[in-house]
């Protein structure tokens, strides 16, 4: 007896209904006493009783615990068949593809594309082309879908299969033929064999005639996956049967067989470039499907949501997420579209359902369940404001989705994001297995969780080295990446092995360094007495390094140190064999909100190193505590050789030492940490074996990658690039101008930074002042930096290019980053056609600027004080200095309600009085500020008074001019 039935009969004998029809305690049953009744496993009894309940045989008791009994029928009161809600005060949204109704008539049965998501916006005109191609007569037209990887290319053949069906085109019967020409495309002869079919004896092993997959489709329809994968050959034969429908066998000289097949092919490439002209001639309709980012934030909703039901059903649970997990799934989909999020959902449920197993009826999903990649989908959604600001109108706290939801999704044959088996069924039996084993939860978790990693499938590498590839051209010359391409090849058959996947990074990178420094003029590295001992035992290697050496001085021209083919040698071996053990440690620690994380996340993809550790410090938090976090990052970074702790600032390059003194581990500190240090760092600890001293001197003399150019042809000469040395390497920075130097500018500076993070430049810092005394600061800074750029609220009188506050509110800042790498000869970036400042405009401002106000409820307020002020004082403000003096009092009122302090003299306080300003600054500070019980300290008066000085200053200098010419 099947262990459905024996549950069945088991529920049956044991259960009856009183003369009322109400089922007691004592005559239900609970999926434990059931389990244990029949000595079967509990997910395993719970899988077949909501099966059960599902086919009207049982019937599901709402409850804590659910109870089961014989099936309540319609003549008899219904029981409540319910899953678990959510503890009382949770909000959440329901699927909205759950439905109370079925559709009814014709369209329910008839048109699968009803149900398609986006069949009304993103994906009408390739509904439309699709129904036109299947009932175009006599037998339809062919068709070509186009679309990038997991854009869903199988699933809309299927739709097209089913509708056809519906219609009453193919037989129900039929079943859809699918044939992917890249799993052969290494054997043309075979491929073809398959399509066509052979006779006996066209080849070796030919024993038989065999019909093809084109026979096989006869009077149905045939889905070429990958079709640029076909050979010519093969797509003159598929032509020639589209256009006569005969078609011959392997090893056939006549074209005696028919079949009647509709055709639908995909592929990712563009056609015109990858398939033959007389191919793509013969398919009249070329349906393209969007990317998943390319589709509007709800439908993209309603696929996660559609997505989920497949899981909830397969789990029997219902499945509820948190706002952040759904934010982060979204975004976790970088390039494998709707196939990428299908696959990272299966392994967030997967995960989710090991850690609820014990609840019969929740998968309870929270951000801290989601691997780091998935987790990461929040940072990448976040990026696109406007994207994240639509789906988060979108959602609510909560999602819950339902296994009884009618998702409307088809059955989609040979889906390669599929799994051919159900994961929730081998994550129960194996956790029931190691619990009799007498395990607790925490191992069983870690058991089983590097089961559900091995088990889900991962998308092709291929995709993955294209990425990290474009992000190494980022940083270091394509001419250099290219060189290391052409090289590996040479010598993997002169050493006649093979390179780990990381070669590509690790020599381009190894290459653009030692180059740098060569520029820089710093001092060649020295051979120790243990490189030679080591490098004597690999005279191969060194032979090849000593070509590889010669290759690199005559292709860009720049005398290269014997040093250096000995550090090629160590590198070549070390990529031969697998990284040992006890490699140095790195730390990243950072100020911000993900400044550590961006530079780390950069490198693991580049480097493929998840050794990593990360720290972001909030500017608000207390050294102590980001200390104690820090100590824990270096113990799970240290392997046995000591921790490289990279910093940017502050009292993060204090931590080394005492960390040192108390974990007993060593620790170097570099501060002014970029990304381009962090992947020089990862370098360093990956491919070549050293210790901690010696990496910690070689970074100190680190000045980022070359981009050296191949077509130089002056040799430099390393004495005077030594004597050049400091002026070249002087560091740029960028100024942003606020009233104090800690509001505005601050926030200037952390939109900035992440600005350059995400273009990957490490080079350039952003430096907050003051417009106090704002002279004499930026005369200061040039002696230690090459300004190339200033923001802010006023215009410094310098010559370098300048964006102002507005500009840069108004989504500029990309603008102005690019401008200055490309030392644009525009000066002013300011426009002069100034979008309209409204109250609305200023509200989007302030929402986006500071966290501790609420935009809508002080925009009034301020957009009256600032007219006032003008009234008062007659004068007429500019729109740009409208912004700057509206965001400077926000800010004040932010400081105020924060306890946040700034600073000024006893004697500027003093002074500030004297100012023709004050009295009218106090005057609308008691009118207006007061109303919403804000009172700002002499302090705030005294910066928005030298705002207001520094804007009249400059608005007379600008109309005298004007007079004078």
């Amino acid at each position: 007896m099947k262990r459905k039935d024996r549950i069945y009969q088991f529920i049956i004998e044991k259960t009856t209904l009183n003369e009322t029809n109400q089922s007691t305690d004592t005559k239900t049953f609970t999926t434990e006493q059931v389990a244990k009744e029949l000595d079967l496993i509990r997910s395993n009894v719970s899988k077949e009783l909501n099966q059960l309940v599902r086919e009207n045989k049982l019937t599901k008791l709402s409850g804590r615990p659910v109870r089961y009994c014989r099936y309540v029928g319609d003549q008899e009161p219904k029981k409540e068949v319910i899953t678990s809600p959510l503890s009382a005060g949770k909000r959440r949204i329901h699927s909205g593809l759950e439905h109370t109704e079925k559709p009814q008539g014709p369209t329910g049965t008839n048109d699968v594309f009803e149900h398609m998501i986006g069949n009304s916006s993103s994906m009408r005109n390739q509904i439309e082309q699709a129904k036109a191609a299947i009932l175009y007569p006599p037998r339809g037209l062919n068709t070509l879908v186009i679309g990038p990887t997991g854009s869903g290319k199988t699933y809309f053949a299927n739709a097209m299969f089913q509708f056809a069906q519906n219609q009453n085109l193919i037989k129900k019967t039929d079943q859809l033929t699918t044939f992917n020409c890249a799993d052969y495309s290494h054997n043309p002869e075979l491929l073809m064999s398959h399509l066509f079919g052979y006779v006996k004896g066209a080849f070796t092993g030919a024993d038989e005639d065999k019909d093809g997959l084109i026979q096989e489709a006869d009077n149905g329809m045939l889905f070429l996956d990958e079709v640029h994968r076909l050979p010519p050959e093969g797509q003159e034969m598929i032509f020639y049967f589209m256009d006569h429908g005969t078609y011959s066998k392997l090893g056939e000289t006549s074209k005696t067989h028919h079949a009647n097949v509709r055709l639908v092919c995909a592929t990712t490439e563009d056609p015109e470039s990858s398939l033959l002209k007389t191919f793509v001639r013969r398919i009249p309709i070329t349906i393209q499907l969007p990317a998943f980012n390319k589709r509007s934030p709800k439908e993209r909703i309603e696929l996660l949501k559609a997505l989920l039901g497949i899981e909830a059903k397969r789990t029997h649970k219902q499945i509820t997420l948190t706002e952040d997990v759904v934010q982060s799934l979204l975004g976790s989909v970088t390039y494998g579209n709707v196939g990428q999020l299908k696959s990272n959902i299966q392994l967030v449920c997967a995960r989710g359902f090991l850690n609820s197993i014990s609840n019969e009826d929740e998968i309870m999903i929270t951000v801290d369940d989601l691997p780091p990649n998935i987790k990461d989908g929040l940072v990448h959604l976040a990026a696109n404001r406007h994207d994240s600001g639509e789906i988060s109108k979108l959602l609510e706290p909560y999602m819950t989705i339902r296994p009884d939801s009618d998702t409307h999704v088809l059955t989609n044959r040979n889906d390669s994001y599929e799994l051919p088996y159900n994961l929730y069924e081998i994550i129960g039996d194996k956790a029931t297995l190691l619990r009799q084993q007498g395990l607790d939860q925490e191992h069983i978790n870690h058991f089983i969780t590097t089961d559900i990693n091995l088990h889900l499938k991962t998308f092709s590498t291929d995709e993955d080295d294209k990425r990290s590839e474009s992000k190494l051209a980022e940083i270091v010359n394509q001419d250099i990446i290219d060189f290391t391409k052409e090289t590996q090849v040479k010598i993997e058959k002169v050493l006649n092995y093979k390179f780990r996947d990381n070669f590509l990074y690790a020599m381009s990178l190894h290459i653009s360094s030692f180059i740098k420094r060569i520029q820089s003029g710093k001092p060649m590295r020295t051979m120790s007495q243990d490189l030679v001992a080591m490098v004597k035992e690999y005279p191969a290697e060194m032979k090849v390094s000593q070509q590889i050496k010669s290759q690199l001085e005559d292709r860009y021209n720049v005398p290269i140190p014997e040093s250096e083919s000995y550090y090629l040698a160590i590198l070549l071996v070390s990529l031969k064999v697998a990284p040992t053990t006890g490699k140095v440690g790195i730390v990243v620690a950072a100020h911000g909100s993900s400044t550590a994380t961006s530079m780390v996340q950069v490198v693991s993809q580049l480097l493929s190193d998840n050794t990593i550790q990360s720290f972001d410090m909030p500017l608000d938090m207390d050294p102590k505590v980001a200390y104690k976090d820090i100590v824990e990052c270096v113990k799970r970074a240290d392997e046995g050789n000591g921790v490289l702790l990279l910093v940017d600032m502050g009292s993060l390059s204090t931590f080394a030492s005492k960390i040192t003194k108390e974990t007993h581990i060593p620790v170097q500190t570099i501060d002014m940490v970029t990304t381009s240090m962090v992947l020089e760092a990862a370098r360093k600890t990956s491919f070549i074996e050293t210790d901690l001293s010696a990496i910690y001197s070689e970074l100190r003399e680190f000045r980022g990658y070359s981009r050296v150019n191949a077509s130089s042809t002056r040799k430099p000469k390393l004495a005077d690039t030594t004597s050049k040395a400091d002026s070249s390497v002087q560091p740029k920075a960028i100024v942003a101008i606020c009233s104090t130097g800690e509001g505005t500018a601050k926030k200037i500076q952390s939109l900035l930074d992440q600005l350059l993070v995400e273009k990957l430049i490490d080079d350039i810092k952003i430096i907050p002042i003051s417009l106090v005394n704002m002279n004499t600061h930026i005369k200061s800074l040039q002696k230690e930096y090459r300004i190339i750029a200033t923001t802010g609220v006023t215009h410094p009188d310098i010559q370098v290019p300048f964006m102002s506050l507005k500009n840069l509110l108004e989504g500029g800042g990309e603008q102005f980053i690019d401008k200055v790498l490309e030392r644009n000869s525009i000066s002013v970036f300011d426009s002069h056609q100034d979008v309209k400042l409204t109250k609305e405009v200023c509200a989007q401002y302030l929402d986006e600027f500071y966290t501790f106000i609420n935009p809508h409820k002080i925009t009034n307020v301020l957009w009256q004080y600032v007219n006032q002020l003008q009234t008062d004082t007659h004068k007429k403000f500019s729109e740009p200095f409208k912004i700057n003096l509206i965001m400077h009092i926000a800010g004040a009122i932010e400081r105020s309600l924060t306890n946040g302090e700034i600073s000024a003299t006893d004697k500027e306080l003093k002074q500030i009085k004297d100012s023709k300003w004050y009295s009218a600054v106090r005057s609308v500070n008691d009118k207006y500020l007061r109303q919403i019980r804000i009172e700002l300290s002499p302090e705030e008066v005294y910066y928005i008074v030298k705002l207001l000085e520094t804007w009249q200053a400059k608005d007379e200098t600008a109309n005298t001019k004007q007079l004078n010419s």
